[in-house]
């Protein structure tokens, strides 16, 4: 099954965000407002833009699973990411990446390793999953890899050829 067959809402309701990027690579993030870890938004839009001509795009899936950190509405963390960092990326509808409420996108992300070898749960916000045109996920990166790390860039050049 590819990544992007997986039903999920936009944060403003509409149905399939995923389809709506399939056949691109793309960065797949769970995202946190009020996280240490809420700067990478600048380099997240910053390699959305820088890629996106060449069919690639970041997604940023809301999540209040650590620490409480994404706590807002809809509205409210649409309004954050737009003015604080210019958000320009999809977002998706807040989810659970974790435990019994897991949305399904997540089992499949989850179940590919770092480069540590490092599979399952989500460590923390911001972890990565770079995703081919086919859906299939070929890199994970930990909540700390900084999204212009060279190790990304270098991953999302190799899938955009």
């Amino acid at each position: 099954m590819s990544i992007y067959d997986h039903p999920i809402a936009a944060l403003d309701g509409t149905p399939d965000v995923l389809s709506d990027v399939s056949g691109n690579v793309s960065l797949i993030v769970n995202v946190a407002s009020k996280c240490g870890l809420t700067p990478q938004y600048e380099q997240l839009e910053a390699i959305h833009e820088q890629y996106a001509d060449r069919g690639f795009t970041v997604v940023g899936v809301p999540c209040n699973q650590f620490m409480e950190q994404e706590p807002g509405s809809a509205e409210e963390i649409a309004t954050f990411c737009s003015t604080t960092y210019g958000v320009t990326f999809p977002l998706t509808e807040k989810i659970e990446v974790n435990g019994d409420g897991r949305h399904p996108l997540y089992e499949d992300l989850t179940s590919v390793a770092d480069a540590e070898g490092r599979d399952g749960d989500i460590q923390w916000n911001f972890e990565k999953f770079l995703v081919n045109a086919d859906g299939a996920v070929v890199a994970r990166f930990a909540p700390t890899v900084v999204p212009d790390d060279p190790a990304v860039t270098s991953a999302i050049e190799s899938e955009l050829g």
